[in-house]
């Protein structure tokens, strides 16, 4: 009786880098172009940050990640921002909690500076607290825009112009001029107006003779 061969054990799947972004390839482009393309996906920028800044969840999957962020993008893009008020007041809350724990801080800060950074940072955290519940309050309530025609009312002569574009030749007219006719100016003569043509009363004028004097007796 011959024995039976033990079947191989299955290999095991090889581990995937949580590290490693997986990145479509168009067949036209290289892999640096379409490394270049990946980085400008927000999506994936957002993801490399968020493996960066919560290493406390231990390695975190950079492509999962992604899928996660590009969902929530599409909801918001829908119009479905329950997910933003989530964030916004779950960031209000924390707000609250670091601005409660620095003014505690400068209550037992035992010399002058670190009371001032404490107190000054704590009243940082409490003005981006008042910032997001107003975000979110606009968001909750958004304000209707109101669309106010203006009324021009002029008395005398005027001039509004709504277009926001003034013409140079009818500024420079609605000026107020100086009266030429009294302007003195350098080397010239004042405008007396026309010359009116003579009257009959006018004699002819003729050339004076010579003047008739005595003789002069005393030589």
């Amino acid at each position: 009786m011959t024995a039976k061969k033990k079947a191989a054990p299955n290999p095991e799947p090889k581990k995937e880098n949580p590290r490693a972004l997986n990145v479509v390839k168009q067949p036209t482009e290289g892999r640096s172009d379409a490394l270049a393309h990946a980085s400008l996906r927000p999506t994936v920028q957002a993801a490399m940050t968020l493996t960066d800044y919560n290493k406390s969840f231990g390695e975190l999957s950079i492509n999962t990640l992604v899928d996660d962020l590009g969902k929530q993008c599409e909801l918001a893009s829908g119009g479905d921002l329950r997910r933003v008020e989530a964030i916004l007041i779950a960031q209000a809350h924390t707000l609250d909690s670091i601005f409660h724990t620095l003014a505690r801080g400068a209550h037992r800060a035992d010399y002058l500076n670190q009371l001032e950074t404490n107190l000054r940072l704590a009243l940082k955290a409490q003005s981006q607290c008042r910032a997001t519940l107003e975000t979110l309050a606009v968001i909750k309530n958004p304000q209707p825009v109101a669309f106010v025609r203006q009324a021009n009312i002029a008395h005398g002569p005027q001039q509004v112009n709504n277009s926001g574009v003034t013409d140079a030749s009818r500024s420079e007219k609605l000026e107020n001029q100086p009266n030429k006719v009294l302007e003195h100016q350098h080397g010239e003569r004042l405008d007396f107006g026309t010359a009116g043509a003579a009257g009959f009363d006018d004699t002819q004028l003729e050339t004076v003779g010579a003047v008739n004097r005595p003789e002069d007796k005393s030589g």
